[in-house]
């Protein structure tokens, strides 16, 4: 199973958007947009538990799995991204597996999860041209590829209430995490003279290699309100952790002649040095709060609001020699805020159109991307989207189809905008396992 599910992140990892922004740190992040269940809320998770759902976000949820119960959930996502700056656009599709997991009972109180999904993707190609003297024009093209996956395993446990709805509910619950994925760019400068004395052809080109294991907690309390009502908070928290990752660079001149290159002179390393060196990837403590309120059969409305010292992993190259210059990303301070409302769904109506569940959510994210660029400035990009969807009930309600549809925007079209809407498709398949048949 874990090979399936390790295979099918390396077929989704080829494909990708060309995205400048995720030229920084270790790429951009998807998550939880990537899972549609959580993108069509807005990105609300810490509260969000079920029998035929497996929510990563907060490992608590994992002990509302049945006692009986095998859950398969397993997403697939469209992207539309269109790229604007102030005088041009362009526009790019792709489609990804988004997410795999697992999640079956150990005994009636113990429960556990496995699955795997992509943390971040690099995918950008962009060309620029400027003039320097005494070289003349010199073309630039910046390059990257690859992307940071996790797997997870995760434990959670019936604290108090069981399967007893009218009973207080506490969760708790734990991931192990291993993040893995390669990263390569490349810069190239491309000098147009023929006169090669003062500037020559150069490229930049390095591998990062991820490999490390994190841990994130989480807790989620439900408490019964009048016989219809439910009160429910989600809380999670991820430690802080400094970890290593191998780097392996070069930095070179080349010729070209008739149609191909040639290495002339290593600029980086020199006199037989090592190519390989280690960088550090750093884990901010990172916090995570949820409150939902909800009628049975009715309605929910849950909010979600995330801190951090700033945004994903923060990777700093640990080389003598700068491979390429002076990055331009700053880390600052980081808050998600996520709302979403649920008309529920009742699983025992006659009419299945009762039975379907609607869902609408919006999300604001403040110090997604902070640069200092070239021109001086210094840009803080933050992001907003919205999402709606559907919740299909099939085989009596225990199984589900998730359709959802979001639109996200990130920058400012004075340095470059990034407008992402995405269709995507989810399966929580809810199967009876581990149950003694009775015979006559």
């Amino acid at each position: 199973m874990m090979l399936a599910l390790l295979s099918a992140m390396t077929v989704a990892a080829q494909n990708g958007i060309n995205s400048p922004y995720s030229q920084y740190g270790i790429g951009l992040s998807s998550m939880p947009y990537n899972i549609p269940s959580m993108a069509s809320l807005g990105g609300v998770a810490y509260t969000r538990s079920a029998s035929n759902m497996i929510n990563p976000f907060n490992p608590a949820s994992y002990a509302a799995v049945g006692k009986e119960t095998l859950v398969f959930d397993m997403g697939l996502s469209v992207d539309m991204t269109t790229l604007r700056d102030a005088k041009s656009s362009q526009f790019d599709a792709d489609g990804n597996l988004g997410y795999l997991s697992v999640a079956f009972p150990l005994t009636k109180w113990w429960k556990t999860a496995v699955g795997v999904m992509p943390l971040t993707d690099v995918n950008y190609q962009s060309v620029s041209t400027g003039v320097v003297e005494p070289g003349g024009e010199v073309k630039t093209r910046y390059e990257g590829n690859g992307g940071v996956s996790q797997l997870f395993w995760g434990h959670a446990f019936n604290i108090l209430g069981g399967s007893d709805p009218a009973k207080p509910q506490l969760r708790a619950g734990f991931n192990i995490d291993y993040v893995f994925g390669n990263l390569t760019r490349a810069v190239t400068f491309d000098f147009t003279a023929n006169d090669t004395t003062y500037m020559m052809d150069s490229r930049s080109q390095k591998d990062t290699y991820v490999k490390n294991l994190l841990l994130d907690f989480g807790l989620q309390y439900e408490q019964p309100i009048g016989g219809k009502y439910h009160l429910g908070v989600g809380l999670t928290v991820r430690p802080h952790r400094t970890m290593t990752v191998k780097d392996n660079a070069l930095v070179y001149t080349f010729v070209t002649s008739a149609g191909s290159e040639y290495m002339r002179d290593t600029i980086f390393p020199l006199d037989g040095g090592d190519s390989e060196f280690e960088s550090t990837l750093e884990q901010p403590f990172t916090t995570g709060i949820g409150l939902s309120f909800r009628r049975d059969d009715k309605w929910l409305v849950a909010i979600d609001g995330t801190f951090s010292p700033w945004n994903g992993l923060k990777y700093t190259e640990n080389s003598d020699y700068s491979i390429f210059g002076i990055s331009p990303l700053r880390y600052g301070s980081s808050q998600r805020w996520a709302l979403g409302v649920q008309l529920l769904g009742d699983k025992n109506a006659a009419s299945y159109l009762r039975r379907i569940t609607f869902s609408a959510g919006a999300h604001y994210e403040s110090g997604r991307l902070q640069l200092h660029m070239t021109d001086g400035k210094d840009y803080k990009l933050n992001e907003w989207g919205i999402g709606a969807g559907l919740s299909l009930p099939m085989r009596k309600g225990r199984s589900v189809l998730n359709i959802s549809a979001a639109y996200s925007s990130m920058g400012t079209v004075d340095l470059l905008r990034r407008d992402v809407f995405s269709i995507g498709v989810s399966v929580g398949s809810c199967e009876s396992w581990f149950v003694k048949r009775k015979f006559n």
